[in-house]
């Protein structure tokens, strides 16, 4: 029998900011690891952006073998504990799981957090040995997030030299800035970062490639080899109604950035007040509207409303946050779209005019397009708005290398089994040249990026 995660009760978590899913226990682990048929296949593996061996991993911590499984997941994998908590498995790995085609699959997803929190909570007093050689070639890579972290790591353990450009005080990118604490807590993300940094990353934060350094500097006066473009897409996106300039509109990513990084819900401990009301309004159904309605809840909001054009069927969000979220008492306004964001004298939002919405034929997404419905309009009682219908690439480093190639949305445009862009020597993964999407498929990139630098460097060296 499929274990559930032990968790914080509802009526409890939603006064804290501290983690929602509270881990397996070893007991849970050792039994959940027993079911894993040990295909030879191993189809689950097929499923993995980033390919752990996920066999052989449960399959250690069925021995309990803990530190070993922990070992194991790290030889694919640079931030196991990150990916335990927040990897969408149910429609990766576990969706290939063969006991899945009749039953529950296998919790992958819990039983690699299990193995990088043991490892974590019992730390080896041995130090890693560095087999290979430091190679005296040099390189960059921009942006500290999944992404980057992944590459960074992969070519640190190959023996480069690399630097983490950062342009924050704070490295983690989407990691420290985008998700709350209850999800992933900011200690799992400083330990993981921890460890790319022991494996000879150097970091280097408050440097913002397109205005300290142009990608032109780390190539030619700054000696690196070749670059890797990892800076995420952390451009706000709105709808374009009127009203959207009005106080208390926030877009998700300063809403986020504010109580995540700048630790808003532990004011006045932290210097960041955040002034939202009593009935918030959130704009989407992705992870990040979920995230953002879940953070208004523990503020002391007395109702969040998810507003969202299509229904339940089609939300991008997990479906784990979901259920979280409506256990918390956020309330689903579906088929509805904004189109005015009413505000009062002092311009403040008072309330928000909406219409209902139909499912028509399928759009190019795949999902069943939104239709007006006619005479449908109504209006939301809320003091608060946050727009979180997804982010955009930040222009400030391509307008700044106007020769980078771009594609659509102004994204970076690559040679997608490499990663490389029309530069030579410079590389680009992550939602810089996707747009916004998970966390491991972003670590995917990064993985794939590696190993095309690699080989670049070599033929040069050849």
């Amino acid at each position: 029998m499929r274990p559930e995660m032990p968790r914080q009760a509802p009526g409890e978590r939603i006064k804290n900011f501290n983690p929602v899913a509270l881990g397996l226990t070893q007991q849970q682990a050792q039994d959940e690891a027993k079911r894993c048929l040990k295909c030879k296949a191993s189809p689950c593996v097929k499923g993995c952006p980033v390919e752990i061996d996920i066999v052989a991993f449960i399959k250690l911590i069925a021995e309990g073998k803990f530190t070993e499984a922990a070992e194991k997941i790290k030889e694919k994998n640079n931030l196991p504990a990150v990916c335990g908590r927040v990897c969408p498995q149910e429609a990766q790995c576990e969706l290939c799981c063969t006991l899945g085609k009749k039953g529950k699959p296998i919790a992958i997803g819990a039983l690699e957090r299990f193995a990088a929190d043991w490892q974590l909570n019992h730390p080896s007093e041995k130090k890693k040995k560095i087999t290979k050689k430091r190679k005296a070639v040099k390189i960059a890579v921009v942006g500290s997030g999944p992404c980057g972290l992944t590459c960074a790591g992969d070519l640190a353990k190959m023996g480069y030299q690399v630097s983490l450009f950062e342009s924050l005080h704070k490295p983690g990118g989407v990691l420290v800035y985008g998700i709350p604490e209850f999800r992933l807590a900011k200690k799992i993300v400083e330990t993981e970062i921890d460890y790319i940094k022991s494996l000879g990353v150097t970091l280097k934060e408050n440097t913002l490639i397109g205005k300290t350094f142009s990608l032109e500097d780390l190539l030619s006066k700054e000696g690196y080899k070749a670059v890797f473009i990892a800076v995420g897409a952390g451009l706000p996106q709105f709808l374009g109604i009127p009203g959207e300039n009005l106080d208390r509109v926030y877009s998700a990513n300063e809403f986020l950035t504010r109580v995540n990084l700048m630790k808003a819900y532990l004011f006045p401990q932290y210097d960041t007040p955040i002034n939202i009301g009593k009935r918030v309004a959130v704009i989407g159904g992705g992870n990040v509207a979920f995230d953002s309605a879940r953070c208004a809840i523990r503020l002391g909001a007395d109702e969040v409303f998810i507003v969202y054009r299509r229904t339940e069927k089609e939300m991008p969000a997990r479906v784990e946050e979901i259920e979280n979220a409506k256990e918390e008492g956020v309330k689903f306004h579906l088929l509805t779209l904004p189109v005015k964001i009413m505000g009062d004298i002092r311009g403040y939002v008072k309330g928000m005019e909406c219409l209902k919405m139909r499912l028509g034929e399928p759009d190019a997404s795949g999902r069943r397009r939104p239709l007006p419905i006619e005479g449908s309009e109504f209006i939301l009682d809320v003091d608060t708005v946050i727009v979180a219908i997804g982010q955009r690439p930040n222009p400030l480093l391509i307008k700044a290398t106007p020769e980078l190639k771009t594609a659509k949305g102004g994204i970076i445009a690559i040679d997608e089994k490499t990663q490389k862009t029309n530069l030579a020597g410079v590389y680009a993964g992550g939602d810089i040249t996707t747009g916004a999407a998970t966390v491991i498929s972003a670590m995917g990139a990064g993985k794939r990026a590696a190993g095309a630098i690699d080989k670049y460097i070599r033929r040069q060296h050849d």
